[in-house]
């Protein structure tokens, strides 16, 4: 039984600064091409086969720029290797990442990117794993002792970076049971909440998630001791 979502202060900041540093300066050099190429947001994602949301994520540098995707996006903006060369650089800048976490949480985080399957159970927000970066955003802001704001941002990009895991192959299979209220309360704002519900929508189409919810309404509770996650790891 694991809390997910106590992602502490990296012990490595230096390490972690970079690579975020890093992804911000491929997601200029990404905007840039985009804009010079008069593609929008929208319409790139079409051709690369990504969404407006992962594109303008990546261009903020919030999320992490996979190899394929430097490829494709290089043959398309004729960016001439400048995009493509970048590859080792985020490979390293990844293997770095598991790193970037205290060691109380670094065998979680381990887990979660080899598991093939991960059930989860939410009474109080939505998983991780499923937040947009606005909803993750509003969760830090609100945390009591208040975090500043780059620990935020921190947090934020690492919780997205997280959800890599959807695009990795083979891929996991996913379960999320989530309760009812968790979909009522509107954190960060209806405009928040609106996104975060689409976002859902999305994911709950993958072939390899299966999401549910509990009502609140029920009789019966299977979990009254509250949420947990199950991961299971291929045999070694």
């Amino acid at each position: 039984m694991v809390d997910a979502e106590r992602e502490a202060r990296p012990e490595r900041p230096g390490e972690a600064e970079g690579a975020a540093d890093l992804f911000r300066s491929i997601g200029k050099q990404l905007r840039l091409l985009r804009e010079r190429a008069g593609l929008t947001q929208k319409e790139f994602g079409a051709t690369v086969g990504y969404g407006e949301d992962l594109v303008s994520a990546l261009e903020r540098g919030v999320r992490i720029p996979q190899p394929e995707f430097l490829e494709r996006a290089d043959e398309v903006l004729g960016a001439g290797g400048l995009l493509e060369v970048t590859k080792d650089d985020v490979r390293r800048a990844q293997a770095k990442a598991r790193t970037r976490h205290p060691e109380w949480f670094r065998d979680y985080a381990r887990v979660e990117a080899e598991a093939v399957a991960l059930h989860d159970y939410s009474t109080q927000v939505v998983p991780g794993l499923l937040q947009t970066e606005e909803y993750a955003r509003a969760v830090f802001t609100q945390r009591r002792p208040l975090l500043d704001e780059a620990t935020i941002e921190k947090r934020v990009a690492d919780r997205l970076a997280r959800q890599l895991t959807f695009e990795r192959w083979p891929a996991p299979t996913f379960s999320f049971v989530l309760e009812e209220t968790v979909l009522q309360r509107p954190i960060g704002g209806r405009a928040v909440k609106q996104d975060q519900l689409r976002r859902l929508l999305g994911v709950g189409r993958m072939r390899t998630v299966e999401l549910q919810v509990m009502p609140t309404g029920r009789e019966e509770h299977p979990s009254l001791d509250g949420s947990f996650i199950l991961l299971t790891v291929p045999n070694q």
